[in-house]
C-alpha cells in the first residue's frame, strides 16, 4: 500500500515539475470550477440595452441572472434588473428611479407587467418615457424567444395600448 501511495506521489512530482503540464493541469482546474458554479448557481447571460447621457448612444450591458424553473420568474428577474438601471455611471436609466414593478403575469407567450405610478414619468437624467417601454419591450423579447407579445400597465391601467410590436 506504501509503495503504492509513493509511486502516485513520485508521479504527480514529475508531472507537475513540468511548466507547461503544470500550467495546462491549472487552466484544466479553472475550467472544472467555472463550469462547477455555472451549473450549481444556474446562471444565464442577459442583455440589457441603455442609453448615453447625450442620448444618441445605445449601450448594451451584459448580466448574469439566476436562472429558475419558471420562465414568469426568469421575465421578473429581468424586469427588476432593468428598473434598477444601469451599471455605468455615464448610463441613462429608463425608468425613474423608485419605479417598482407591481406584478408579473406571463400567460400563452404574453407578459402582462404592472409597474407602480412613477414609471409614468420620464426619468430625471433625461430620456423618454415610451422610449424606455419601448427598449423594456425589445429587451423582453430579445431575451425570451417565446414571449410573443409584452403589455404594460401602470398602476393597475393600461399604458400605451396597441403601441408595440415585435420589430425582429
Amino acid at each position: 500500500m506504501i509503495a503504492f501511495i509513493n509511486t502516485i506521489v513520485r508521479s504527480a512530482i514529475e508531472f507537475l515539475a513540468v511548466k507547461t503540464k503544470r500550467r495546462v493541469l491549472m487552466l484544466a482546474l479553472l475550467a472544472v470550477i467555472a463550469l462547477s458554479e455555472f451549473l450549481i448557481f444556474g446562471l444565464a447571460r442577459r442583455t440589457f440595452v441603455f442609453y448615453t447621457i447625450d442620448n444618441r448612444e445605445i449601450v448594451v450591458e451584459d448580466r448574469m441572472l439566476k436562472r429558475s424553473r419558471s420562465r414568469e420568474v426568469d421575465i421578473t428577474r429581468y424586469t427588476e434588473e432593468t428598473l434598477l438601471g444601469p451599471a455605468a455611471p455615464d448610463l441613462l436609466p429608463l425608468f425613474p428611479y423608485g419605479t417598482r414593478l407591481k406584478s408579473l403575469l406571463y400567460r400563452d407567450g404574453v407578459v402582462y407587467a404592472d409597474f407602480s405610478v412613477d414609471a409614468a414619468m420620464p426619468p430625471v437624467e433625461g430620456g423618454s418615457t415610451i422610449n424606455s417601454f419601448h427598449t423594456l419591450y425589445d429587451g423582453i423579447l430579445r431575451n425570451f424567444s417565446p414571449v410573443k407579445d409584452v403589455r404594460f400597465f401602470i398602476d393597475g391601467h393600461t399604458a400605451f395600448a396597441g403601441e408595440f410590436q415585435k420589430t425582429y
